[in-house]
């Protein structure tokens, strides 16, 4: 469709730009020329720069026989009549009015058009927050618990695809549950944000697999829409190892105290107990055995020996020592350990049997400090297990083979949950004459050398410890 145009002025201009950006679906418009008396109007110039054809003189336009469409811009209509009755029968005329209806149509296009591009853009940078800069599970979910919107983090912890998600209640993807959350444990932050308008911020505590605590941070920000809240964006963190971290440092904060509290005791009692057990060893070389007394003393003498290894065992805790350590076979020290408390066990008719992985190479350990912690465990197993009981020793790597393992297991009388979270409590023990110590000198020892414990115990079926050291940069190889 060739067009040519009555008017060189603004409107003229904006036509040109106009037809120009468009990208028109059934028709190609092309504008071949332009008249006005005025020739320095801004359409005039354009359509010169351009190249069109321009005159003073509309005339002009009806003997050219490439023209099918003239636009009269003068808002004149007595051009716009003249116009009617001077073109050929193949033209079609429009009149300013009309025009104006097209060109504000072809507006409303563009605008149509830049909120499109501008959509995209908010929408491709929504996604790119969404999916990839946030690393929290985030959810998008409608004031009735459904789900209107999830992110790909959320999708592939759960496994499940998004048509899976959208439509069903979070409750049910987040917490398999059916009903929605509450409790002490469990509390509904959705709830919260609904009926204060405000974000909100819960911890909800969860059991894994293995029956250990994992912590979540869930914050729930609403969403509004003509002043009423529509939903809410819920994002969750998994906060496990902040909470660990935290209860270790407050953990290594106590021992520290207790250390600094047991040297000052063990130093301030060793002088006494000195004297009462040479005061009664030598008033009992004085008297006879079938003395009265001589029971007496030698009572006296025993409970301060007793008193005595006490304060040795509180000595050893609050000395705990930065290791010293050096390239060590791990497998040569569970062995020696176990020789040294075979006898024992041998003595209560316990059998200890060991499953050594030969692949584990050198470990930087300290080799003493690490023979002290095992010979405690076995001990503990010895003292748990009964007559015909059995203790078992195992050394492995871990399946990515970034860690050594060491797993101390017996049938003994095991132990309950509430005893399982105080075993490593200093001077906490159920033993008659345990000090409650020697696995809180363990706990810290392991820690030292950037290693852990874990405990799997119920009553009557017996403990398993579980020592896991690191390997270093360089010892895969070794």
């Amino acid at each position: 469709m060739n067009i040519a145009i009555v008017g060189g002025d603004q409107r003229c201009l904006e036509l040109i730009e106009l037809i120009q950006r468009h990208h028109f679906q059934e028709i190609t418009p092309k504008i071949l020329a332009v008249a006005d008396e005025d020739q320095t109007g801004p359409g005039i110039v354009r359509a010169k720069e351009m190249g069109f054809f321009v005159t003073s003189d509309y005339n002009e336009f009806f003997r050219r026989d490439d023209i099918n469409l003239i636009i009269e811009l003068k808002d004149d209509m007595d051009i716009y009549n003249d116009i009617l009755e001077k073109k050929g029968k193949n033209v079609r005329a429009i009149s300013s009015k009309t025009a104006q209806l097209f060109w504000e149509i072809g507006m409303i296009s563009d605008l149509h058009r830049n909120t499109s591009n501008k959509l995209q853009k908010i929408e491709a940078m929504s996604d790119l927050i969404f999916n990839t800069l946030i690393h929290e599970e985030v959810l998008v979910i409608a004031n009735d618990y459904r789900i209107l919107d999830v992110n790909d983090t959320l999708l592939k912890k759960t496994g499940l695809k998004r048509d899976e998600v959208i439509g069903r209640f979070c409750y049910e993807i987040t917490h398999h549950l059916t009903a929605p959350c509450m409790g002490l444990d469990h509390p509904c932050p959705l709830v919260e944000t609904l009926k204060s308008g405000t974000p909100s911020q819960v911890t909800h505590t969860h059991l894994d697999k293995n029956n250990r605590e994992l912590f979540y941070s869930i914050s729930c920000y609403p969403i509004y829409e003509n002043s009423k809240i529509t939903g809410v964006v819920e994002m969750s963190r998994d906060i496990t190892r902040d909470i660990n971290y935290q209860r270790t440092m407050m953990h290594q904060e106590k021992m520290i105290s207790i250390g600094r509290l047991s040297a000052g005791v063990a130093h301030e009692i060793n002088n006494p107990l000195t004297t009462i057990l040479t005061t009664a060893i030598l008033l009992q070389e004085d008297m006879e055995k079938t003395d009265p007394l001589y029971g007496e003393l030698e009572t006296i003498s025993k409970e301060a020996i007793r008193c005595r290894e006490i304060v040795t065992s509180l000595l050893d805790f609050a000395r705990q020592s930065a290791p010293e350590k050096k390239q060590g076979d791990i497998n040569a020290i569970v062995s020696e350990s176990v020789l040294l408390t075979k006898k024992q066990a041998a003595f209560s008719d316990i059998h200890i049997s060991q499953i050594l992985d030969k692949n584990i190479p050198l470990v930087l350990v300290d080799k003493g400090q690490i023979q002290q912690a095992m010979i405690n465990l076995l001990i503990n197993a010895v003292e748990a297990t009964g007559a015909g009981g059995n203790i078992k020793v195992v050394s492995r790597l871990d399946s990515k083979r970034n860690n050594v393992e060491i797993e101390i297991s017996d049938s003994g009388v095991g132990m309950d949950e509430k005893t399982i979270s105080r075993i490593f409590d200093p001077f906490y023990t159920n033993k008659e004459t345990g000090t409650g110590l020697g696995l809180a000198i363990t706990l810290g020892i392991i820690e030292q050398h950037d290693g852990g414990i874990n405990v799997k115990s119920r009553p009557g079926k017996g403990t398993t410890f579980t020592i896991k050291f690191p390997l270093k940069n360089g010892e895969h190889d070794a």
